[in-house]
């Protein structure tokens, strides 16, 4: 270990932690605990922005356990954008002052910190174009959005496929806010569903046809212009297959990226019984390119990240109860200083 490795790992960060399954905002706790070393593949950064997926608080309501957290006390957050200040001996891509995105193992977590420690496979460089908390917002969030259309629903985004229609719910969330973006850099026509006060915004975002999901016709995901749907990026909860199933076109596709127990039913149902209209459970594959490319996008201004709210560590409990309560519009940002 370096002599630099060795002063870090002697000196405390602030950090906030749960110590078990439940307490939502309340269960938090603000901690100071030992800035981590990285291993042989991994770089160090200095926490400049983290932001908060409905998957973290999920993951505190004990949806995922046994498999999440790996053990207690765990720092949540696996979304981060910061300063290398250390690298591990086997880096090859990155040196102190970079400034970088990368997806923490959630496994691990770490992201509500001042310092963590990310694999440099899931870690990309930050150009000065993209803004720390932009970039913060990226990594599960348009991950999981770009992973549902250009590998789950086939639509390819340079625009060179068949037309596609394309319906997104919960069109003014953190994915699919993004997915409403990027499903237009291809040949689609999108429609999305968000509440009343986010219509204009969802247009602006470039959907064709936006949908109140409060009426009649947004409940029934019924397009405005009477197209029936190829694939469904499913970003909210609790609407039943028997919505989805008249509104898809006859190889149509819901692809849910919040899969639970009654989806994986209906997911097995619909294979077991030949059906043409699928239910697809999407999980979220990360990989360095794919997460360069969006950044890639966002340096270009073809992609833009909508930014609900930012809050400092020290309130990073007020942040974690504005994501559970549902209605954030884009990303939540925790800023350690």
């Amino acid at each position: 270990m370096s002599s630099k490795l060795v002063d870090m790992a002697e000196k405390l960060m602030q950090a906030v932690q749960y110590n078990g399954y439940g307490g939502g905002a309340s269960g938090l706790k603000h901690v100071e605990v030992p800035i981590p070393n990285p291993n042989k593949d991994e770089i160090l950064l200095k926490v400049e922005a983290a932001s908060i997926n409905p998957f973290d608080w999920k993951v505190q309501k004990g949806m995922l356990r046994p498999f999440l957290p790996r053990k207690f006390p765990y720092t949540p957050c696996n979304d981060v954008s910061g300063e290398v200040v250390d690298v591990g001996a086997g880096v090859k891509n990155f040196k102190t002052g970079d400034k970088v995105i990368a997806m923490l193992n959630p496994l691990i977590g770490g992201g509500l910190a001042q310092f963590a420690a990310a694999k440099e496979s899931i870690t990309v460089t930050r150009p000065r174009e993209v803004s720390a908390a932009d970039a913060a917002s990226l990594p599960v969030a348009g991950l999981t959005a770009l992973q549902a259309l250009s590998q789950s629903a086939g639509v390819k985004l340079d625009g060179s496929g068949q037309p596609v229609n394309i319906l997104v719910t919960a069109a003014s969330g953190g994915v699919g806010h993004y997915a409403v973006q990027l499903a237009k850099l291809g040949n689609t026509h999108v429609t999305a569903t968000c509440g009343a006060r986010n219509v204009k915004l969802v247009k602006k975002l470039g959907a064709d046809e936006v949908l109140d999901y409060k009426t009649p016709e947004g409940e029934a995901l019924i397009s405005p212009s009477g197209r029936k749907y190829d694939a469904v990026i499913h970003c909210a909860t609790d609407i039943p297959w028997s919505i989805f199933e008249p509104n898809l076109s006859t190889n149509g596709k819901v692809i849910d990226i919040t899969p639970g127990l009654s989806s994986m039913a209906t997911f097995a149902l619909k294979k077991l019984t030949f059906s043409k209209k699928q239910f697809v459970p999407l999980f979220l594959n990360p990989k360095g390119e794919n997460l360069d490319y969006l950044v890639k996008l966002v340096k270009e201004k073809k992609l833009k990240t909508v930014i609900d709210s930012k809050y400092p560590l020290t309130k990073a409990e007020d942040a974690w109860a504005k994501s559970m309560d549902g209605h954030a519009t884009g990303k939540i940002i925790v800023e350690p200083k």
